[in-house]
């Protein structure tokens, strides 16, 4: 493991808060369910960084919120606890850094910021990407085995990993996922260097207080259902169905971005909380 996680993790609780029940054993298929378990069990939210705090990545506050309240979080987050769990499962886990590219510009180059991490089973010669905390409707629902070019159906979703050319001494593997349309699309970009804690400690630090972060100004929210998708976005709420078809709607003002939170996401802010306008 290459994080010094802390061991009070209480997997009663969090597999109560995904709705998970089966043998605690460390195999495939234990891996593919419970990521898909946590996927659709616990929502994606920024609201610490736009309610003014960096959230904490500490493992007790991390089940406060994220398994004991109705609250999710992002991939700091949802990536550090999942880790967590797959090592009180028994899998080695390496943690792994990447560079978004959904929705970049051509030639748009942004940091490395985003956390997911690589998955060893015991007894089996390729390991896992995993990552539950990639806040968009294309994100894994199950870990995708670390092979080039292999599809993997996590139904209603497809994604592959692909080998992209670049200058650096270490392959570069770039997530796709597959759209309504046919094409694959890039997710994230990233390589097999392995991160520590600290370093998503100041990362984390920068994408929530960092005055010209997205994640401090603007709302994101997002809850994968078996009926689909839905995204919140500022007031902008957006409905994608499995089909890949999309509705949106704009919301009227703060009191029913806190109904829709609730309602829609399962987030309940404390009493009192007011929403940058």
């Amino acid at each position: 493991m290459t994080t010094d996680l802390d061991r009070t993790l209480d997997l009663d609780a969090y597999f109560a808060r995904i709705g998970w029940t089966g043998e605690r054993l460390p195999t495939v298929e234990v891996l593919r369910s419970v990521h898909r378990a946590h996927a659709l069990g616990i929502p994606f939210e920024n609201l610490d960084p736009v309610l003014g705090r960096a959230p904490s990545l500490a493992l007790a506050d991390l089940q406060a919120k994220l398994v004991r309240s109705e609250r999710g979080g992002y991939c700091y987050e949802h990536n550090t606890l999942f880790a967590a769990v797959l090592a009180e499962l028994g899998f080695t886990v390496t943690l792994l850094c990447a560079r978004v590219v959904l929705g970049a510009a051509p030639g748009d180059v942004r940091p490395r910021t985003h956390m997911l991490m690589l998955a060893e089973v015991p007894g089996e010669p390729t390991p896992y990407l995993a990552d539950v905390g990639f806040g968009a409707s294309s994100s894994l629902l199950e870990p995708i085995a670390l092979m080039a070019d292999a599809e993997l159906h996590d139904a209603p979703r497809r994604h592959r990993l692909v080998h992209a050319p670049h200058g650096g001494p270490l392959p570069l593997w770039k997530l796709q996922a597959r759209s309504a349309g046919g094409e694959w699309e890039d997710q994230y970009a990233f390589t097999l260097e392995p991160f520590e804690a600290p370093d998503y400690e100041v990362i984390n630090w920068h994408i929530a207080t960092n005055p010209r972060s997205p994640f401090q100004h603007l709302v994101y929210v997002q809850r994968t259902t078996g009926d689909g998708h839905v995204a919140l976005s500022g007031r902008t709420l957006t409905e994608t169905a499995p089909d890949g078809t999309r509705k949106e709607r704009e919301l009227a003002d703060g009191d029913e971005v806190l109904r829709v939170l609730a309602d829609d996401f399962g987030i309940r802010l404390p009493d009192g909380t007011r929403l940058p306008e």
